[in-house]
């Protein structure tokens, strides 16, 4: 009989502040609604860890969160201030694409194709960001670029073109280069679904160590070992709506609901 699985290493503070809260939210495309009155808060230093059959509105929800989607209705905060809008008399008012971009530089997002700039190096890639967009000094851009590619296992890699590496090593040179605009909170989406799955390893073994390094984080996966190890609460989806919420090992060892336990059964 195997070993209980323990809690990730990291720990989220006691008291510790609602880092993004979700109040609901809407999504329609065209006729189709997407998300359906999604309510959820996660706390500074949480992992939160969505999973739920395609189509369930997981990634779209991802993609609200820093305004890459906008919403139909509701509210998402992070740190406290509205994302996408400026509230006026009741009423939302889309802010302009350069006060978005401001907001986005708190959220980094790691997507399921690696969208790495092929034409640069992995270095290059890395150090865009902070020059090109917080006007960072080249030297000190590239000092913490290197440091980051160390951290994620690609140091002997930074003069590799995208097209030289694995798909796995392209994710976490994705991943160095979401942290070097030293974001408040993570987006993964499905990182590790576009890689073959020995690559996978190498790309959870770096999210495991930012969130033991206590790096708030939203992911969104099929990876049920990496959310019962690492996670601090599961939220189940189907069909726009949250399904069940819980502590992952809970969740996924005595699921309530029947659509949760048919979802699992199928992926365990």
């Amino acid at each position: 009989m195997s070993a209980p699985a323990t809690q990730g290493t990291h720990h989220v503070s006691p008291g510790a502040k609602d880092l993004v809260r979700i109040e609901g939210v809407h999504k329609y495309f065209g006729q189709h609604h997407v998300l359906r009155g999604i309510d959820m808060t996660v706390k500074n230093g949480e992992v939160a860890v969505l999973i739920g059959p395609s189509g369930s509105g997981k990634s779209t929800l991802l993609r609200c969160i820093n305004h890459l989607e906008t919403i139909s209705a509701g509210r998402i905060r992070v740190d406290g201030e509205l994302i996408g809008y400026r509230e006026h008399a009741g009423k939302l008012h889309e802010l302009t694409v350069k006060e978005v971009a401001r907001q986005r530089r708190n959220i980094g997002m790691v997507f399921q194709r690696f969208n790495l700039f092929g034409h640069k190096t992995a270095l290059e890639n890395v150090i865009e960001a902070p020059v090109q967009v917080k006007g960072q000094n080249k030297a000190v851009a590239k000092k913490r670029a290197l440091e980051l590619l160390d951290q994620v296992g690609l140091s002997d890699r930074a003069g590799h073109y995208p097209a030289q590496l694995s798909g796995g090593q392209q994710q976490r040179v994705a991943i160095a280069r979401a942290l070097a605009m030293e974001p408040e909170l993570m987006l993964f989406d499905e990182p590790t679904s576009a890689l073959d799955p020995e690559l996978v390893g190498d790309v959870l073994n770096v999210m495991k160590d930012l969130a033991a390094s206590g790096m708030t984080m939203i992911v969104v996966t099929h990876e049920i070992g990496f959310a019962r190890e690492v996670g601090d609460t599961l939220t189940f989806m189907d069909g726009g709506v949250v399904v069940e919420s819980g502590n992952p090992r809970e969740v996924i060892a005595n699921p309530q609901h029947e659509r949760t336990q048919a979802f699992l059964s199928k992926v365990l």
